[in-house]
C-alpha cells in the first residue's frame, strides 16, 4: 500500500485543476474547492499548497504575462504532471476499497 498518500486538500486542490481544465489559476481553483466541496479555503494557503505540490513533482505550472485586465500582473497556471496523476490515482484507490461495502452509510 501506498505510504505518501495525498491529504485532503491536496486532493482537492489536484481535483479542482483537473476539473478546471487549461483554466486552472489559483483564484479558479478556489471558487472550485469552494463550489464543488463547500470548503472556504484562504487564497494564500491554497498558493502554499500549490507551491509544495510543484516542488514535489505532482503538479507543473507556467506564468501567463497579463492581458490587460490583471492590473499588471499575469497569472500562473497549474497542471497534473503524469507523476501527480498516479498519486491521486492511489489515493482514490484507497478510498474507494476502504469504502466497499459501506456505500448506504456514504450516501
Amino acid at each position: 500500500m501506498p505510504r505518501n498518500l495525498l491529504g485532503e486538500l491536496e486532493t482537492q486542490l489536484m481535483l479542482a485543476i483537473l476539473r478546471q481544465r487549461e483554466e486552472a489559476y489559483s483564484a479558479t481553483i478556489v471558487r472550485e474547492i469552494e463550489k464543488s466541496a463547500n470548503r472556504i479555503v484562504a487564497p494564500t494557503a491554497v498558493y502554499i499548497v500549490l507551491r509544495r505540490l510543484e516542488k514535489r513533482g505532482l503538479v507543473s505550472s507556467k506564468h501567463v504575462p497579463p492581458t490587460g485586465n490583471e492590473g499588471g500582473r499575469g497569472k500562473r497556471f497549474f497542471k497534473v504532471t503524469k507523476a501527480g496523476l498516479k498519486r491521486l490515482r492511489e489515493t482514490y484507490g484507497v478510498i474507494r476499497k476502504l469504502s466497499v461495502g459501506l456505500e448506504d452509510l456514504l450516501t
